[in-house]
């Protein structure tokens, strides 16, 4: 099993949905969102994670801009996220679900960043932009499908599931795909898009906290 050609793709990202899974049960420590999808990464995703982002700069400067599509709608209309497309019983509710304790926790902080700004931005974009934009292209042997690799369906499809993980925030989750997905098609580099996605995350975790809008930390 662990022979698969998709582990390295899809493992780490298996770990961390478990997570989330086990975690509307039962409480499951922040450490482990962070070290146990790392670990998966480390043992199984290292030999395809070569070599570096081939723009930086670009990435960066597009990951700042995706913050500011993220949080935009909100800042301009507070009340967006909380119409009945967004706010509902099958999209979810837009509140956030850190614990009141934990906002003043500064070991938890660090965790929790460092989930959103290391974990995530590896595994994600080994799973979505790295294995099922691929795969929906040619599910017998994705490996044959190059990274970036245009085909509207497995484009567009790719950035309608990636909206729906992020629930109430579907919408500019939806167009954070499509910047995604655009930036690996024009790069053809996994790690152009993980630096996307860490800056990203990074400045949407510094605006959770420094203003807080835990709404976003789902």
């Amino acid at each position: 099993m662990l022979k698969h050609p998709a582990v390295p793709w899809v493992l780490p990202f298996g770990v961390f949905i478990g997570l989330l899974a086990l975690q509307s049960v039962m409480p499951v420590p922040v450490w482990a969102r962070l070290v146990l999808p790392l670990v998966a990464i480390g043992a199984v995703s290292l030999p395809v994670l070569k070599p570096g982002p081939s723009k930086p700069v670009l990435s960066i400067l597009l990951g700042l801009a995706v913050f500011v599509i993220w949080v935009g709608p909100d800042v301009i209309s507070p009340a967006w996220h909380h119409f009945i497309l967004f706010d509902n019983s099958l999209m979810g509710h837009p509140a956030g679900n850190t614990p009141p304790v934990s906002k003043d926790d500064p070991v938890f902080l660090f965790l929790r960043i460092a989930v959103s700004v290391v974990a995530v931005p590896i595994l994600e974009e080994l799973f979505w932009r790295g294995w099922l934009m691929r795969w929906l292209i040619d599910s017998n042997d994705f490996r044959k499908v190059a990274l970036g690799t245009f085909a509207p369906v497995a484009f567009w499809a790719t950035a309608a599931l990636f909206a729906s993980e992020h629930g109430s925030f579907w919408d500019v989750g939806f167009v954070t795909g499509i910047i995604y997905n655009w930036w690996m098609i024009r790069t053809k580099n996994i790690w152009d898009c993980i630096l996307m996605h860490a800056v990203t995350n990074g400045a949407l975790a510094a605006y959770v906290v420094f203003a807080g809008q835990w709404q976003y930390w789902l």
